[in-house]
């Protein structure tokens, strides 16, 4: 009964105080866990991992070395751009032992997300019209993989540059540098798949 009511508690803490609960009490550890569960399985999924077993292997994964080195969390940066830096180091990592990166976003539904990207790199055709979900998607996964990353991260994450930054253990300059050459390239897979 107990546990219930810290995990409520904890419900409505700030990340850094749940950090600080949890390394007082192992047991709040479950309300960061509870509150990044779903965000980082879906990152999982986008960044090319496919098969749900492995994914779920893979967020275990992240949760064992979050729990690990806790302690070694900066207060004053954000705790979501330090786990999710945790999580993108072992599922490249792990692309990396499989010897392959498979294609991104196969699973995305949301077609709205593919729109912003179509809307902030201004990538419309030449009579006006939009492209479709599928055309985006297949742009997206043509690009290398660290554009990849910064488009996922910016676009189907929401993350700002600073935030990725974090994430990548990128100067801010080069994240900016990095979306607007995906965005570039984008644009001209577009147009050549017009052609």
């Amino acid at each position: 009964m107990a546990d219930t009511s810290l995990h409520r508690d904890l419900h409505h803490c700030t990340d850094q105080e749940l950090v600080t609960q949890t390394l007082a009490n192992k047991q709040a550890f479950a309300a960061v866990v509870h509150r990044y569960e779903a965000p980082l399985l879906r990152y999982i999924n986008r960044l090319g991992c496919k098969d749900s077993s492995a994914a779920q292997d893979l967020l275990q994964e992240i949760f064992i070395k979050t729990y690990i080195h806790l302690n070694d969390y900066d207060h004053s940066l954000p705790f979501s751009s330090w786990i999710y830096r945790i999580a993108h180091n072992e599922i490249i990592s792990s692309f990396r032992k499989e010897k392959s990166r498979p294609a991104v976003l196969e699973k995305e539904s949301n077609s709205f997300l593919f729109e912003n990207i179509a809307d902030d790199a201004d990538i419309a055709m030449q009579d006006g019209q939009r492209h479709s979900v599928r055309e985006i998607q297949a742009a997206v996964d043509q690009l290398e993989s660290r554009s990849r990353d910064v488009i996922v991260l910016k676009f189907f994450e929401e993350k700002s540059y600073e935030e990725i930054s974090d994430i990548l253990q990128l100067p801010q300059g080069t994240v900016a540098t990095l979306i607007n050459r995906a965005k570039k390239k984008m644009k001209s897979l577009l147009e050549k798949s017009q052609q």
